[in-house]
C-alpha cells in the first residue's frame, strides 16, 4: 500500500478533550469550505436509492463535532424530498457539548449518541446505511477491512468519502505541513461555537495550528488510495454484496468507497 501508518493526534486516548473538540470544529469548516455536504448527500441518495431505500436510517461513524453530516441530512430533505431520512450520530470520543445540543433540539430526524461507539463494534440495534467521512483514514488496515466485512456480512450499505485522494508524490505530505500552520489560523477563527481556548491557543500559544498542520499532514499519508481499497476489499466478494470506489473531483479531489447489499 501506498497509505502509511502513523499518529494523529486527535486519535490518542490521552490527547485532551477540549483541544479534540477544537479540532474537530475545525474539520466541519474545512467540510463546508470543500463543499463537502452536497458531494456526500449526492452518494447518500445513490445508495439509498440502490438499495432500495431499505436502509432509511443513517448511521454515522465517527462523527466528532458532526461534521458534514446534519447538512448532508438537510439536503437530502430539502433538495431530494427525502423526508423521512434518520441520522444518528456517533463517535468512540463523542463531542457531549455537541451531542446535547442536537438531542435538545428534540427532533426524531436527527440525534447523537452520548455514550462511545466503536466503528468496528456496531451493536444489532444500530440499523441502516453506516457512513464515514474523513475518518475511513483513521483505521488500520486490518480495522478497516474488519469494518468493511462487517457491513458486508451484516448486509448493511457503507459509504466512506475522503477529502484527500492521495494520489500525489509523498514528499508533499510534509511540504503541506507550513501551509496547515497558515490556514489554520484562518480556519480555527471560523469554527463555531468560537472559544477562549480557540483564541489563546490557536494565536498566543500555537498548540491548535501545529496538531492541526500534523494531523492534516499525516491524513494525507494515511487516507487510502484506490489500488489500496481494491487490497482491502480483495476476498471481500459475495454474490450479496457489492463495492465500488472511485474519485469526486470538486473542489478538492475526494475518494470514496461505497457497499451496497444486493
Amino acid at each position: 500500500m501506498k497509505r502509511i501508518q502513523l499518529f494523529e493526534f486527535e486519535d490518542l486516548i490521552w490527547f485532551p478533550d477540549w483541544l479534540r473538540k477544537c479540532l474537530t470544529r475545525m474539520m466541519v469548516v474545512m467540510h463546508r469550505l470543500l463543499n463537502t455536504s452536497e458531494e456526500m448527500a449526492e452518494l447518500v441518495k445513490r445508495v439509498l436509492e440502490q438499495s432500495e431505500y431499505v436502509d432509511k436510517t443513517i448511521i454515522d461513524l465517527c462523527s466528532g463535532s458532526g461534521g458534514p453530516m446534519p447538512e448532508v441530512q438537510r439536503i437530502l430533505k430539502e433538495k431530494y424530498g427525502l423526508t423521512d431520512v434518520r441520522l444518528i450520530m456517533t463517535d468512540l470520543f463523542p463531542n457531549k457539548e455537541y451531542a446535547e445540543r442536537i438531542n435538545e433540539q428534540g427532533r426524531v430526524e436527527i440525534s447523537y449518541l452520548t455514550e462511545p461507539v466503536n466503528a468496528i463494534e456496531i451493536k444489532s440495534e444500530l440499523k441502516g446505511l453506516r457512513t464515514m467521512v474523513g475518518s475511513l483514514h483513521h483505521m488500520k488496515p486490518e480495522i478497516a477491512r474488519q469494518i468493511l466485512k462487517n457491513a458486508m456480512d451484516d448486509r448493511k450499505s457503507f459509504l466512506s468519502l475522503e477529502i484527500s485522494d492521495n494520489s500525489y508524490p509523498k514528499v508533499l505530505w510534509w511540504l503541506a505541513i507550513p501551509f496547515n500552520i497558515i490556514s489554520s489560523l484562518f480556519v480555527s477563527a471560523m469554527a463555531r461555537p468560537f472559544s477562549l481556548q480557540q483564541f489563546l491557543f490557536t494565536y498566543l500559544i500555537p498548540i491548535i495550528p501545529i496538531t492541526f498542520a500534523w494531523d492534516g499532514a499525516v491524513s494525507n499519508a494515511r487516507t487510502y488510495t484506490l489500488k489500496d481499497m481494491d487490497i482491502l476489499l480483495q476476498d471481500l466478494e459475495s454474490d450479496h454484496y457489492s463495492w465500488e470506489n472511485g474519485v469526486i473531483k470538486g473542489k478538492s479531489k475526494k475518494v470514496y468507497l461505497l457497499g451496497i447489499p444486493k
